[in-house]
Protein backbone atom coordinates (compact mmCIF):
# COMPACT_ATOMS: atom_id res chain seq x y z
CA UNK A 1 0.00 0.00 0.00
CA UNK A 2 1.33 3.44 -0.90
CA UNK A 3 2.18 5.88 1.87
CA UNK A 4 -0.70 8.12 0.86
CA UNK A 5 -3.22 5.55 2.00
CA UNK A 6 -1.70 5.51 5.47
CA UNK A 7 -3.11 8.97 6.27
CA UNK A 8 -6.56 8.85 7.92
CA UNK A 9 -9.01 10.43 5.52
CA UNK A 10 -11.98 10.45 7.85
CA UNK A 11 -12.39 12.45 11.04
CA UNK A 12 -13.19 9.26 12.96
CA UNK A 13 -9.71 7.94 12.33
CA UNK A 14 -8.24 11.07 13.86
CA UNK A 15 -10.31 10.50 16.99
CA UNK A 16 -9.00 6.92 17.11
CA UNK A 17 -5.44 8.25 17.07
CA UNK A 18 -6.16 10.88 19.72
CA UNK A 19 -8.32 8.80 22.05
CA UNK A 20 -6.31 5.56 22.03
CA UNK A 21 -2.86 4.75 23.37
CA UNK A 22 -1.02 5.81 26.47
CA UNK A 23 -1.34 9.44 27.49
CA UNK A 24 -3.00 11.81 29.90
CA UNK A 25 -6.58 12.88 29.35
CA UNK A 26 -7.99 14.82 32.28
CA UNK A 27 -6.50 14.15 35.69
CA UNK A 28 -4.26 11.50 34.04
CA UNK A 29 -7.21 9.37 32.93
CA UNK A 30 -7.36 7.48 29.64
CA UNK A 31 -10.43 7.21 27.45
CA UNK A 32 -10.69 3.62 26.34
CA UNK A 33 -14.02 3.57 24.49
CA UNK A 34 -14.20 3.16 20.69
CA UNK A 35 -14.74 6.65 19.22
CA UNK A 36 -16.10 5.46 15.87
CA UNK A 37 -19.61 5.54 17.36
CA UNK A 38 -19.35 9.33 17.72
CA UNK A 39 -20.06 9.98 14.08
CA UNK A 40 -23.52 8.48 13.65
CA UNK A 41 -26.27 9.78 11.41
CA UNK A 42 -27.74 11.61 14.41
CA UNK A 43 -25.14 14.35 13.90
CA UNK A 44 -26.92 15.44 10.73
CA UNK A 45 -30.48 14.93 11.93
CA UNK A 46 -32.95 17.71 11.12
CA UNK A 47 -34.88 18.71 14.20
CA UNK A 48 -38.51 19.73 14.05
CA UNK A 49 -39.38 22.90 15.94
CA UNK A 50 -42.51 21.20 17.27
CA UNK A 51 -40.70 19.01 19.77
CA UNK A 52 -37.43 18.78 21.71
CA UNK A 53 -35.08 16.01 20.70
CA UNK A 54 -34.07 13.80 23.62
CA UNK A 55 -31.87 10.76 24.08
CA UNK A 56 -29.49 9.05 26.50
CA UNK A 57 -25.74 9.49 26.23
CA UNK A 58 -23.01 6.92 25.82
CA UNK A 59 -19.83 7.17 27.88
CA UNK A 60 -18.03 8.57 24.81
CA UNK A 61 -20.42 10.62 22.68
CA UNK A 62 -20.71 13.55 20.30
CA UNK A 63 -23.64 15.95 19.87
CA UNK A 64 -24.35 18.46 17.12
CA UNK A 65 -28.07 19.03 17.73
CA UNK A 66 -30.16 20.97 20.25
CA UNK A 67 -32.11 18.92 22.77
CA UNK A 68 -32.25 17.35 26.21
CA UNK A 69 -29.71 14.66 27.02
CA UNK A 70 -29.12 12.48 30.04
CA UNK A 71 -26.62 9.96 31.35
CA UNK A 72 -27.37 7.29 33.96
CA UNK A 73 -24.57 4.94 34.93
CA UNK A 74 -25.39 1.22 34.86
CA UNK A 75 -21.90 0.48 36.26
CA UNK A 76 -18.88 2.55 37.32
CA UNK A 77 -17.94 4.89 34.44
CA UNK A 78 -14.53 6.39 35.09
CA UNK A 79 -13.30 7.94 31.84
CA UNK A 80 -16.18 9.54 29.94
CA UNK A 81 -16.57 12.58 27.70
CA UNK A 82 -19.24 14.18 25.52
CA UNK A 83 -18.09 16.44 22.67
CA UNK A 84 -20.37 19.26 21.44
CA UNK A 85 -20.06 20.91 18.04
CA UNK A 86 -22.19 23.55 16.31
CA UNK A 87 -22.05 25.36 13.01
CA UNK A 88 -19.11 27.75 12.54
CA UNK A 89 -21.26 30.79 13.48
CA UNK A 90 -22.68 29.25 16.67
CA UNK A 91 -21.67 28.87 20.32
CA UNK A 92 -22.87 26.17 22.71
CA UNK A 93 -25.19 26.93 25.64
CA UNK A 94 -25.51 24.13 28.21
CA UNK A 95 -28.00 24.17 31.09
CA UNK A 96 -28.06 21.45 33.74
CA UNK A 97 -31.52 20.07 34.52
CA UNK A 98 -30.41 17.84 37.38
CA UNK A 99 -27.17 16.35 38.71
CA UNK A 100 -26.88 13.32 41.00
CA UNK A 101 -23.21 12.49 41.54
CA UNK A 102 -21.06 11.93 44.64
CA UNK A 103 -18.25 14.47 44.61
CA UNK A 104 -16.93 13.23 47.96
CA UNK A 105 -16.36 9.75 46.53
CA UNK A 106 -14.33 10.96 43.57
CA UNK A 107 -17.04 11.63 41.00
CA UNK A 108 -16.61 14.72 38.86
CA UNK A 109 -18.54 16.62 36.20
CA UNK A 110 -16.75 19.37 34.29
CA UNK A 111 -17.53 21.48 31.25
CA UNK A 112 -14.49 22.52 29.21
CA UNK A 113 -14.63 25.57 26.95
CA UNK A 114 -13.28 23.90 23.80
CA UNK A 115 -12.04 20.37 23.20
CA UNK A 116 -9.23 18.67 25.10
CA UNK A 117 -7.81 15.23 24.33
CA UNK A 118 -4.73 13.89 26.06
CA UNK A 119 -2.61 17.01 26.63
CA UNK A 120 -3.81 18.87 23.53
CA UNK A 121 -6.67 21.31 23.24
CA UNK A 122 -8.60 23.44 20.80
CA UNK A 123 -8.51 26.39 20.87
CA UNK A 124 -4.89 26.33 22.00
CA UNK A 125 -3.78 28.44 24.94
CA UNK A 126 -2.41 31.09 22.54
CA UNK A 127 -5.78 31.45 20.80
CA UNK A 128 -8.18 31.59 23.76
CA UNK A 129 -8.98 34.68 25.81
CA UNK A 130 -9.03 32.75 29.12
CA UNK A 131 -6.23 30.82 30.86
CA UNK A 132 -6.69 27.06 30.95
CA UNK A 133 -7.77 27.04 34.60
CA UNK A 134 -10.66 29.41 33.81
CA UNK A 135 -11.92 27.28 30.92
CA UNK A 136 -13.29 24.57 33.26
CA UNK A 137 -16.69 24.81 34.95
CA UNK A 138 -16.48 22.21 37.71
CA UNK A 139 -19.74 21.05 39.31
CA UNK A 140 -17.78 19.78 42.32
CA UNK A 141 -15.69 22.95 42.56
CA UNK A 142 -17.84 24.88 45.03
CA UNK A 143 -21.04 26.88 45.53
CA UNK A 144 -20.29 29.37 42.73
CA UNK A 145 -20.99 26.82 40.02
CA UNK A 146 -23.33 28.12 37.32
CA UNK A 147 -26.10 25.88 36.01
CA UNK A 148 -25.97 27.55 32.59
CA UNK A 149 -22.64 27.65 30.75
CA UNK A 150 -21.83 29.16 27.36
CA UNK A 151 -18.82 28.31 25.21
CA UNK A 152 -16.57 30.84 23.47
CA UNK A 153 -16.63 28.99 20.13
CA UNK A 154 -18.58 26.28 18.28
CA UNK A 155 -17.12 23.42 20.34
CA UNK A 156 -17.23 22.44 24.00
CA UNK A 157 -17.23 19.23 26.00
CA UNK A 158 -18.25 17.55 29.25
CA UNK A 159 -15.84 15.31 31.16
CA UNK A 160 -17.26 13.09 33.89
CA UNK A 161 -16.63 10.19 36.23
CA UNK A 162 -19.37 8.32 38.09
CA UNK A 163 -18.64 5.44 40.47
CA UNK A 164 -22.11 4.36 41.62
CA UNK A 165 -24.66 2.72 39.32
CA UNK A 166 -27.87 4.73 39.11
CA UNK A 167 -26.22 8.13 39.46
CA UNK A 168 -26.13 10.56 36.57
CA UNK A 169 -27.14 13.93 35.21
CA UNK A 170 -29.27 15.67 32.60
CA UNK A 171 -28.82 18.87 30.60
CA UNK A 172 -30.28 20.91 27.75
CA UNK A 173 -28.18 22.07 24.80
CA UNK A 174 -29.00 25.14 22.71
CA UNK A 175 -26.87 26.71 19.99
CA UNK A 176 -26.71 30.52 19.80
CA UNK A 177 -25.64 32.62 16.82
CA UNK A 178 -22.19 34.20 17.17
CA UNK A 179 -21.88 37.35 14.98
CA UNK A 180 -18.06 37.27 14.99
CA UNK A 181 -16.99 33.62 15.19
CA UNK A 182 -13.41 33.01 16.22
CA UNK A 183 -11.82 29.56 16.66
CA UNK A 184 -13.93 27.07 14.76
CA UNK A 185 -13.79 23.33 14.10
CA UNK A 186 -15.53 22.52 10.83
CA UNK A 187 -18.14 19.76 10.83
CA UNK A 188 -17.68 19.20 7.11
CA UNK A 189 -14.68 18.42 4.86
CA UNK A 190 -15.53 21.24 2.47
CA UNK A 191 -17.13 24.68 2.56
CA UNK A 192 -16.63 28.42 2.39
CA UNK A 193 -16.10 30.76 5.33
CA UNK A 194 -15.50 34.44 6.07
CA UNK A 195 -13.73 35.37 9.31
CA UNK A 196 -13.87 38.98 10.58
CA UNK A 197 -11.91 40.30 13.56
CA UNK A 198 -13.13 43.81 14.45
CA UNK A 199 -10.40 45.68 16.37
CA UNK A 200 -9.67 42.77 18.69
CA UNK A 201 -6.23 41.65 19.82
CA UNK A 202 -6.59 37.91 19.42
CA UNK A 203 -5.73 34.90 17.30
CA UNK A 204 -8.56 33.08 15.50
CA UNK A 205 -8.17 29.59 14.05
CA UNK A 206 -10.43 27.70 11.64
CA UNK A 207 -9.74 23.99 12.02
CA UNK A 208 -10.39 21.37 9.33
CA UNK A 209 -9.64 17.83 10.51
CA UNK A 210 -8.86 16.51 7.03
CA UNK A 211 -6.07 16.80 4.47
CA UNK A 212 -7.28 19.93 2.71
CA UNK A 213 -7.04 22.16 -0.35
CA UNK A 214 -7.39 25.78 0.89
CA UNK A 215 -8.13 28.63 -1.52
CA UNK A 216 -8.07 32.20 -0.15
CA UNK A 217 -10.16 34.54 -2.29
CA UNK A 218 -9.98 37.75 -0.23
CA UNK A 219 -7.78 39.07 2.56
CA UNK A 220 -8.12 42.54 4.09
CA UNK A 221 -5.73 43.17 6.95
CA UNK A 222 -6.64 46.84 7.42
CA UNK A 223 -3.07 47.85 6.68
CA UNK A 224 -0.22 46.81 4.42
CA UNK A 225 2.52 46.02 6.97
CA UNK A 226 4.60 48.20 4.61
CA UNK A 227 4.61 45.30 2.15
CA UNK A 228 3.48 45.68 -1.43
CA UNK A 229 4.50 42.26 -2.76
CA UNK A 230 4.24 38.71 -1.41
CA UNK A 231 7.06 37.57 0.86
CA UNK A 232 8.02 34.20 2.30
CA UNK A 233 8.30 35.43 5.88
CA UNK A 234 6.12 37.83 7.87
CA UNK A 235 8.67 38.57 10.55
CA UNK A 236 7.76 41.80 12.31
CA UNK A 237 4.20 41.90 10.96
CA UNK A 238 1.54 42.45 13.60
CA UNK A 239 -1.43 41.26 11.52
CA UNK A 240 -1.13 38.23 9.25
CA UNK A 241 -2.62 34.91 8.19
CA UNK A 242 -1.03 31.51 8.80
CA UNK A 243 -1.77 28.20 7.08
CA UNK A 244 -0.82 25.35 9.42
CA UNK A 245 -0.60 21.60 8.96
CA UNK A 246 0.04 18.73 11.33
CA UNK A 247 -1.43 15.83 13.27
CA UNK A 248 -2.06 17.68 16.54
CA UNK A 249 -5.32 19.11 17.85
CA UNK A 250 -3.59 22.24 19.20
CA UNK A 251 -2.71 24.75 16.43
CA UNK A 252 0.34 25.92 18.41
CA UNK A 253 1.88 22.46 17.87
CA UNK A 254 1.36 22.50 14.11
CA UNK A 255 3.78 23.32 11.33
CA UNK A 256 3.48 26.69 9.50
CA UNK A 257 3.02 25.95 5.80
CA UNK A 258 2.59 29.56 4.65
CA UNK A 259 2.14 33.09 6.00
CA UNK A 260 0.44 36.05 4.29
CA UNK A 261 0.82 39.58 5.63
CA UNK A 262 -0.52 41.72 2.81
CA UNK A 263 -4.08 42.44 1.64
CA UNK A 264 -5.19 41.13 -1.72
CA UNK A 265 -8.24 40.10 -3.72
CA UNK A 266 -7.76 37.20 -6.08
CA UNK A 267 -6.71 33.64 -5.40
CA UNK A 268 -4.07 32.03 -3.22
CA UNK A 269 -4.23 28.24 -3.06
CA UNK A 270 -2.38 25.69 -0.92
CA UNK A 271 -2.76 21.94 -0.49
CA UNK A 272 -1.96 20.58 2.97
CA UNK A 273 -1.78 16.79 3.18
CA UNK A 274 -1.79 16.47 6.98
CA UNK A 275 -4.53 15.04 9.18
CA UNK A 276 -5.29 18.54 10.45
CA UNK A 277 -5.34 21.86 8.58
CA UNK A 278 -5.74 25.26 10.24
CA UNK A 279 -6.34 28.70 8.74
CA UNK A 280 -5.32 31.22 11.42
CA UNK A 281 -5.50 35.00 11.70
CA UNK A 282 -3.14 36.80 14.08
CA UNK A 283 -4.61 40.23 14.86
CA UNK A 284 -3.06 43.16 16.73
CA UNK A 285 -6.43 44.76 17.51
CA UNK A 286 -5.54 47.95 15.66
CA UNK A 287 -7.43 47.08 12.49
CA UNK A 288 -10.50 45.28 11.12
CA UNK A 289 -9.20 42.10 9.53
CA UNK A 290 -11.28 40.06 7.09
CA UNK A 291 -10.52 36.74 5.44
CA UNK A 292 -12.61 34.70 2.97
CA UNK A 293 -11.55 31.21 1.92
CA UNK A 294 -12.85 27.93 0.50
CA UNK A 295 -11.71 24.47 1.52
CA UNK A 296 -12.20 20.89 0.38
CA UNK A 297 -10.87 17.50 1.38
CA UNK A 298 -8.04 16.17 -0.76
CA UNK A 299 -8.76 13.02 -2.79
CA UNK A 300 -6.69 9.86 -2.51
CA UNK A 301 -4.81 10.54 -5.76
CA UNK A 302 -3.95 14.04 -4.53
CA UNK A 303 -2.71 12.60 -1.24
CA UNK A 304 -0.38 10.21 -3.04
CA UNK A 305 1.07 13.12 -5.00
CA UNK A 306 1.51 15.15 -1.82
CA UNK A 307 3.51 12.32 -0.26
CA UNK A 308 5.64 12.03 -3.38
CA UNK A 309 6.51 15.71 -2.87
CA UNK A 310 7.67 15.12 0.69
CA UNK A 311 4.62 16.30 2.63
CA UNK A 312 4.86 13.20 4.85
CA UNK A 313 7.96 14.70 6.51
CA UNK A 314 6.05 17.92 7.24
CA UNK A 315 3.19 16.09 8.92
Amino acid sequence: MSSGFKVPLHIALLWMVMLQGQGRYIEKNDINENPFGLLSSEMKRELSQRYIYSRSLKCIDMLSVDGQFSFRADRPQLYCATFFIGNPDEVISLEYNYVNIDCQSGDFLKVFDGWIVKEEMFPGSMDHALPISKRYADFCGGSNFKTTIRSSQNVAMILFRIHMAGNGFSFTIKKIINPFPCNVISQTPDGRFTMIIPHQKRNCSFSIIYPTDVKISELTLGHSNNLLVPVKSCGGATDFVQLLGGNSLDPSRMYPVAEICYSFSGSAQTKIGCDHTVVRIVSSGEHINRLTFEYRQLGLHEMEKQYENGVEDLC
